[in-house]
């Protein structure tokens, strides 16, 4: 006999594309919670009509107030909720974040179904580097923003995984050619649908590819790690002696600091002691 949900919160990840990578556990759930919160019930219908499940549907996103998630904080104090995004894990770069914290603030139960996730489909299709990786959301669409952003993570020692759209592909492909020289980049897009495909290779070889194939479609975007991590001061000498060609010291030890990850001080300084 089918027991009934307790009350409390159900985080419940969805399809990113394909919908047989749906759970039996997040079916279940989903047909026996009291009311789904989601971003667009629209997007979330669709799929309950495939799983042929009829549910009552409460908008959730980004621009819900207070009051919006008051609402909701005292149905799942009652009765079982769950909370879905338009794809994938919800609160990975989607709205639910102050929904979870108050939940738990207020001792309602939560509880996490695991299932599809870009971010993991992307790192795990990459070939990247995959023991230690960082999620930092969307890239900024601004050409300075996104620059800034690069230069601040530059150092992870780990491969950084962002989302991007299509249109911003190639410029943000640009600022890491700028920003994080020598790194390798992998582009995954149409993640677990028809046309699912990655690509890796230098970010100048992406763009050429690219600008030829002009991208569709929600992407991840993937930068390997620093050189650094394979290589110590003495190896980075003939990258360093190569930038002296064309630059001055400062602006060499700069570049193969961003290529490499090693320290930009003690690159100068060897730098000054080559000039």
């Amino acid at each position: 006999m089918k027991h009934p949900l307790d009350p409390g919160l159900y985080i419940v990840a969805t399809p990113i594309g394909n919908l047989g990578d749906i759970t039996l556990r997040a079916i279940e759930t989903l047909r026996g919670v009291d009311a789904i919160a989601c971003e667009d019930t629209r997007v979330t219908g669709r799929l309950l009509q495939h799983l042929e499940i009829k549910q009552r549907m409460i908008r959730y996103d980004d621009h819900a107030d207070e009051r919006a998630r008051e609402g909701l904080l005292a149905m799942m104090a009652e009765g079982p909720v769950a909370l879905v995004s338009d794809a994938g894990t919800p609160l990975v770069s989607d709205p639910g974040y102050r929904l979870v914290k108050d939940a738990r603030d207020r001792g309602i139960a939560v509880t996490s179904l695991p299932g599809p996730s870009a971010v993991i489909v992307g790192i795990t299709l990459s070939g990247l580097p995959s023991d230690r990786f960082m999620f930092a959301g969307f890239l900024p669409g601004k050409d300075k923003a996104r620059g800034d952003v690069l230069a601040e993570l530059a150092g992870v020692p780990g491969t950084l995984v962002f989302y991007d759209t299509a249109p911003r592909l190639l410029d943000s492909l640009a600022a890491i050619a700028r920003e994080l020289p020598g790194r390798e980049v992998a582009v995954a897009r149409e993640l677990t649908k028809m046309f699912e495909e990655c690509h890796a290779g230098t970010p100048e070889a992406l763009i050429a590819h690219y600008t030829n194939h002009p991208p569709r479609g929600e992407i991840v975007l993937m930068i390997g790690p620093p050189v650094a991590q394979q290589m110590t001061l003495a190896d980075a000498e003939d990258m360093l002696r190569a930038e002296l060609v064309h630059a001055k010291a400062s602006q060499a030890a700069g570049s193969v600091a961003k290529a490499t990850g090693l320290d930009r001080k003690a690159l100068y300084a060897m730098a000054l002691s080559l000039k």
